[in-house]
């Protein structure tokens, strides 16, 4: 390595991040349009409002391909592209919750806004459009879907709770189970009434350090499995 790369290196190890300078990190999108015109004006309008865009495609499939290995903030692409269309691409990238897409179309027929919307497009722009009709489309779908992660982050968050609520509950009855079925069977052999049986199990595990079911098992085993034998 010459010297002069050597101090190059030197030089941007020091540089600071735009995190470490208490500044925002560019947002990122991936544009994708047949057209190339449209989709030059597109990444134009885009790198005007301060987006970095860092990939563009001429079909759908290129597109999602992008999407899925970029990890944009956001997508903006036509609906009638070749291959794989606007939609189909939306729907795909959105079912992978890759990020959240724009549409662009030359027609606001309610049949392709509602095939939109099912596809999971959170907004769309019709052609031919201006940046004061493109950015907003943008901002919205972007402040949409982090609403929409949020929502199933809690949703997650509630899920496993219940989930846990609900195991504790089983641990709980199975447990009373347990601990009924051992004070019964002391009550039978030893002829305690149910408030001793009760005590015995409980000075039990605290004089051995074992849990009430652990000595409700125990009980099980040696005195259930002696008046089986005694039985058969």
């Amino acid at each position: 390595m010459t010297e002069k790369a050597k101090v190059l290196l030197d030089f941007n190890a020091h540089l600071d991040t735009p995190a470490q300078l208490g500044l925002k990190p560019k947002r990122t999108a991936v544009v994708a349009e047949d057209e190339t015109l449209i989709r030059m004006d597109v990444v134009e309008t885009l790198r005007e409002a301060g987006f970095d865009v860092i990939g563009e495609a001429g079909d759908g499939a290129q597109a999602v391909k992008l999407a899925t290995d970029l990890q944009p903030d956001v997508v903006v692409m036509d609906i009638k592209m070749p291959d794989v269309d606007g939609i189909t691409a939306a729907e795909q990238i959105s079912k992978a919750g890759v990020a959240p897409v724009v549409l662009l179309t030359a027609f606001s027929q309610t049949s392709l806004v509602e095939r939109a919307c099912e596809a999971g497009a959170m907004a769309y722009v019709v052609k031919p459009f201006h940046p004061a009709d493109l950015l907003p489309a943008v901002e919205i779908a972007i402040a949409a879907y982090q609403r929409a992660k949020e929502r199933e982050a809690e949703l997650t968050d509630q899920i496993a709770d219940l989930r846990e609520q609900n195991e504790e509950l089983s641990e709980r009855f199975e447990t009373r189970k347990r601990l009924d079925r051992a004070k019964g069977l002391l009550q039978t052999k030893l002829g305690l009434s149910e408030p001793e049986a009760f005590r015995w199990i409980q000075k039990t595990a605290m004089d051995q350090r074992l849990t009430m079911r652990e000595v409700s098992d125990a009980v099980i085993e040696q005195v259930g499995s002696a008046e089986t034998r005694q039985d058969a």
